[in-house]
C-alpha cells in the first residue's frame, strides 16, 4: 500500500507539471506582443495659392523690393507636417520651411518669378509625397507686363541618356502671365554654356538637331515676349550613348 501510494503521488506531480507548463505557455507558444501596425505614407497635397501662371496680387508690401505672401496647400492623408519649398527663378535660390499647418508665410522678391511645391511627411516613416509644382509672378511696383516664365525642358528631359542617333528634336514648354510670348532662341552644343544659336522660331520645338554618340550635348531657351521682355532657361543637359 506504502508503494501505491507513492507511485500514485508520483503521477499527480507528473501531470501537475504539464499543467502549468502548458498554462505558462499561453496555449500557443508564443508570449510575444502583436508587431505594430505599419505606419501609413502621406499622399501629396494639392497646391491652392499662388496660383500656377499667375500674377500674385495678395502679398502684403513690406518694401519696394519685397513683400510677404501665404503659401496654401490642402491638406494631405496621413501626413503629421509639411515642407514648404520656394525657388527664385531669376536666381535659383530655394529657401525651406516646415510646419505642421496647411500655409506658410515667405518673404519673397517683390516683380520676380517664383515656383513653389510641398513635401509632405508622417511620422514613423521615411516616405513622403511631393506635390506638383506652382509657377507665378509675385507683383511688382509698377509694373505692366511680366517677363516669360524661364521655359521647361521637355525632350530629351534634363540628364536623360540617349541610344545612338544621328539627331534629336529639343523640345521645351513655356508660359507667361500676359500670354504676349512671341519667340524662343535656342542655343546648343558640347560646352557647359551653350553660345552657338540654332536661330529663333514661334513653335516650341526644334526637329532632326545634329548629335554625335559620345558627346554630352548643354542647350538653353531665350524666351521673348510682344514687349521685349526676355527669360533665359537654366542650362539642360543630355548625353547620346
Amino acid at each position: 500500500m506504502k508503494i501505491n501510494g507513492i507511485c500514485n503521488l508520483a503521477v499527480l506531480s507528473f501531470f501537475s507539471c504539464i499543467i502549468m507548463a502548458c498554462s505558462s505557455s499561453g496555449g500557443d507558444g508564443d508570449d510575444s506582443p502583436p508587431p505594430d501596425d505599419p505606419v501609413a505614407a502621406p499622399t501629396a497635397a494639392t497646391l491652392v495659392f499662388p496660383e500656377n501662371n499667375t500674377e500674385c496680387t495678395e502679398g502684403n508690401v513690406i518694401s519696394e523690393t519685397r513683400s510677404s505672401v501665404t503659401f496654401r496647400w490642402n491638406a494631405a492623408q496621413n501626413a503629421d507636417s509639411y515642407e514648404l519649398n520656394v525657388i527664385n527663378l531669376n536666381t535659383s535660390v530655394a529657401s525651406r520651411t516646415t510646419t505642421a499647418n496647411n500655409e506658410a508665410s515667405f518673404s519673397i522678391n517683390r516683380g520676380t518669378p517664383y515656383e513653389w511645391f510641398v513635401v509632405s511627411r508622417a511620422n514613423g516613416t521615411t516616405e513622403t509625397a511631393t506635390s506638383s509644382t506652382f509657377r507665378f509672378f509675385n507683383e511688382g511696383p509698377g509694373i505692366e507686363n511680366y517677363a516669360p516664365f524661364p521655359a521647361e525642358a521637355v525632350n530629351p528631359a534634363r540628364g536623360a541618356n540617349l541610344a545612338s542617333t544621328a539627331t534629336v528634336t529639343l523640345e521645351w514648354s513655356a508660359s507667361d502671365v500676359d500670354d504676349d510670348i512671341e519667340q524662343y532662341e535656342v542655343f546648343f552644343g558640347t560646352e557647359a554654356n551653350p553660345t552657338n544659336s540654332l536661330g529663333t522660331t514661334t513653335d516650341t520645338s526644334i526637329a532632326d538637331v545634329a548629335v554625335t554618340s559620345g558627346n554630352t550635348y548643354y542647350w538653353t531657351v531665350t524666351t521673348t515676349d510682344s514687349q521685349g521682355n526676355t527669360s533665359t532657361s537654366e542650362v539642360f543637359q543630355f548625353r547620346v550613348n
